[in-house]
């Protein structure tokens, strides 16, 4: 008797935990940043569960839980330029998924639309976006190289639901014999750079000293033509006996008032 009164709470507890467990599957909690995408007998229905608490039937039904919050995806790609110079970059993709269309993503792409669409996707777009441009344009017109890239993973994802946000090239690596090159070719420059300042700070102190020489041959000139005018002057009045005209010409076509010597004299 003993025996059978274990029995039958022992089986009254299954009973109890199975239908508890029932009555729990009947229920599915979806969280913020998330949806149900609802499949019956493994069909994947039209319906998206949203978050919050929602009835199913346990026995026909499954939920798969989505996350349709903004992600980050990083991954190396590898291109070549259009001269052919081999690049590998590393791209960082934000992105999330439509909620509305959640259930098409799944039963189209799966779960795992990270390696089936998003990265080859971005692999294409590289290639697509560096193939237009010589390796040093890769350097110099990088945003615009970005932009390229972003606009073809955009298109292409959006097709899919999946919206991409935000797009960026964090590096290029090139080979190392590119990369010396490179660096070369700027250490070159940057000496005729300097170079050229040199000759032009050369040339600019020797037009100041020709501009300088001038300025100096010209107060020259000047102070000799003023000593000229007084030693001719002086001259004159040591010879003039007092008995020529009032005023008379000089050679540069001037009068000179010689009344002003006399009286200079006189004194």
């Amino acid at each position: 008797m003993k025996s059978k009164t274990i029995i039958t709470i022992f089986v009254g507890v299954v009973i109890g935990l199975v239908i508890l467990g029932m009555i729990s599957n009947t229920f599915v909690q979806i969280e913020s940043g998330t949806v149900g995408v609802v499949k019956k007998l493994g069909a994947v229905q039209e319906e998206v569960l949203q978050e919050g608490l929602h009835f199913v039937n346990p026995f026909i039904t499954d939920v798969v839980i989505m996350d349709v919050r903004v992600q980050k995806y990083e991954v190396d790609a590898t291109a070549s330029s259009k001269d052919l110079q081999p690049i590998t970059a590393r791209v960082a993709v934000n992105f999330y998924i439509d909620k509305e269309a959640a259930s098409i993503i799944y039963r189209e792409l799966g779960l795992g639309y990270l390696s089936t669409i998003i990265d080859p996707t971005i692999q294409e777009s590289m290639k697509s976006a560096t193939s237009r441009y010589t390796a040093e344009e890769l350097i110099t017109k990088r945003p615009e190289i970005k932009q390229v890239a972003f606009d073809y993973v955009r298109e292409r994802l959006g097709k899919n639901h999946i919206i991409v946000t935000d797009f960026s090239i964090i590096d290029f690596a090139f080979s190392p014999d590119f990369t010396r090159a490179i660096e070369q070719k700027q250490i070159a420059e940057q000496e005729a750079l300097a170079e050229k300042n040199r000759l032009e700070r050369v040339k600019m102190q020797a037009q100041q000293e020709i501009e300088r020489a001038r300025a100096q041959a010209e107060a020259q000139r000047l102070l000799q033509q003023s000593i000229d005018d007084k030693v001719l002057t002086l001259r004159f009045l040591e010879k003039w006996n007092g008995e020529l005209p009032i005023v008379m010409g000089s050679s540069d076509g001037a009068f000179l008032d010689v009344t002003q010597f006399a009286r200079t004299r006189r004194k």
